[in-house]
């Protein structure tokens, strides 16, 4: 299925049941986590939780993919075995050995789907580009502190686009992001991870960084930014092959970098290697403990977009 926004698929939610929605204003700092932490750990993951009022221009959406039914709405598919064994199959197809030119010749329809799910840049400006902020204020953005002994507010669910300097190949990986000031944050990424890689070429060039880091949008985006595909594998071509249609990107304004056409929010910025890396964290991680404090690199924001009625997309 292919959702247009992540209003698209909020709607989806509502209509199977699965979404609360919070219109009383609950603050960002401690208060959401609090209760979807709560939610998230009763039966079958609780629901997804919409708080209308966060003290900011966009509504926070959380707990979205926080139990197996609402994974399976948000990758339109009614079981998510039936995904694994599609591209099972579709990669047996392709390293198989052929016998003859006829078994060969099978093979194009289905090579000619996988290239129909390629992502694919546009002219022009996306949906996600409908209000620009060349001035970028990261606090008006309802950034959540989720637990009490964190280093400050973080950005839990980015997709962040980086590329090989040398390539030109996309990777897109989820990296938490502290926000120290308006137009700046840390970038979390482990030396094994591929956009520190892409870090460390660029320091081997002297070059400046660009990254983009994408907000919402179709959930199969989301899903496929923490997929672990492999290596030199697009990511947004695996969110094209779940969503049965390619993405559809668009240049960012002040970098060179393509973002999804239709994601919700997109932040702007770029690493600078030559610069002194930043105390990052504690952060109250997934394993139930706080990661201890370490120094990573610092992402200077250089504009900020949005599209009309953007949500803000998180996770604790």
């Amino acid at each position: 299925m292919v959702y247009k926004s992540l209003n698209h698929f909020i709607e989806k939610l509502d209509d199977e049941g699965e979404l609360i929605r919070i219109k009383e204003y609950v603050n960002p700092t401690l208060d959401i986590t609090e209760i979807t932490d709560r939610i998230s750990k009763s039966p079958d993951g609780g629901k997804a939780l919409l708080f209308e009022n966060s003290g900011t221009d966009f509504p926070v959406l959380i707990n979205a993919m926080g139990s197996e039914k609402r994974i399976e709405l948000s990758l339109g598919v009614n079981n998510l075995d039936d995904i694994g064994q599609e591209i099972e199959g579709l990669f047996k197809d392709m390293i198989s050995p052929k016998a003859n030119i006829v078994d060969k010749l099978k093979l194009l329809p289905k090579l000619s789907t996988i290239s129909s799910w390629m992502p694919k840049t546009i002219s022009g400006k996306g949906k996600c580009q409908e209000v620009i902020y060349k001035e970028p204020n990261l606090k008006s953005l309802p950034v959540l502190t989720c637990w009490p002994e964190d280093g400050g507010s973080f950005i839990t669910l980015p997709m962040v686009i980086t590329k090989d300097p040398r390539t030109g190949i996309r990777n897109v990986g989820m990296y938490r992001m502290q926000v120290f000031e308006k137009n700046l944050t840390g970038m979390h990424w482990h030396k094994h991870k591929v956009g520190a890689r892409h870090f460390d070429e660029y320091k081997k060039m002297n070059k400046k960084m660009p990254v983009a880091v994408a907000l919402g949008g179709d959930p199969a985006y989301t899903y496929s930014a923490t997929a672990p595909v492999p290596d030199n594998v697009d990511e947004f071509l695996l969110a094209g092959f779940l969503r049965k249609q390619r993405v559809e990107l668009v240049k960012c304004i002040t970098q060179d970098i393509e973002v999804p056409s239709d994601a919700d929010i997109i932040i702007e910025g770029y690493i600078d290697p030559e610069e002194d890396f930043i105390w990052e964290g504690p952060f109250g991680d997934h394993t139930g403990f706080y990661s201890l404090a370490d120094w990573y690199p610092k992402f200077h924001v250089t504009c900020i977009t949005h599209r009309k009625n953007a949500v803000y997309h998180t996770t604790i």
